[in-house]
């Protein structure tokens, strides 16, 4: 089963420095944390933002290249957990063809926003980030045990968009 989900924004690891978008459901009920990389940060960033460069970037030109072969992104869906790495699926159509496109969960998120489609997250994806390992080295970073673990998901949990900075939605 399928949670749609938005993104609420952007925000930085405390630990690490690195970025991390979080995903909620339309009610605020669930959030998603995914850390990503600083590019993968950027190009969501500036989408989020709005701005626009004198040359198109590269989920710029994804989108621009599906436009002009008539293909369309329908949804996309973080669809898997497996040591602390996410795994999305970009759902397009082309020429009257479904295709289902393997995709790092950043640039899916990345190229949804820029199509205005749908994002996804298969619950059993929530239910297993709620037990991510945050002390691994597999770009979580963390502090400690396993209730630090639980406490910070929790605080993810807990934000809503005004407590982030510059990238709310």
């Amino acid at each position: 089963m399928f949670v749609r989900m938005r993104v609420s924004g952007l925000t930085v690891d405390p630990f690490t420095n690195a970025p991390i978008i979080i995903l909620k459901d339309l009610e605020n009920k669930k959030a998603l944390p995914i850390w990503i990389g600083i590019l993968e940060a950027s190009a969501i960033a500036t989408e989020i933002e709005k701005i626009t460069f004198s040359r198109p970037m590269t989920h710029d030109l994804m989108r621009n290249i599906l436009g002009c072969v008539d293909a369309t992104v329908d949804k996309v869906e973080v669809n898997d957990i497996k040591d602390n790495v996410y795994y999305a699926t970009i759902h397009m159509t082309a020429a009257g063809v479904t295709h289902r496109i393997d995709a790092r969960p950043s640039d899916a998120i990345a190229l949804a926003l820029r199509t205005e489609s749908p994002i996804y997250v298969d619950t059993r994806v929530l239910d297993k980030s709620r037990k991510i390992d945050l002390s691994g080295d597999a770009g979580a970073g963390g502090s400690g045990g396993e209730k630090s673990s639980k406490e910070w998901l929790d605080m993810l949990d807990a934000l809503s968009p005004e407590d982030f900075g510059k990238y709310k939605m």
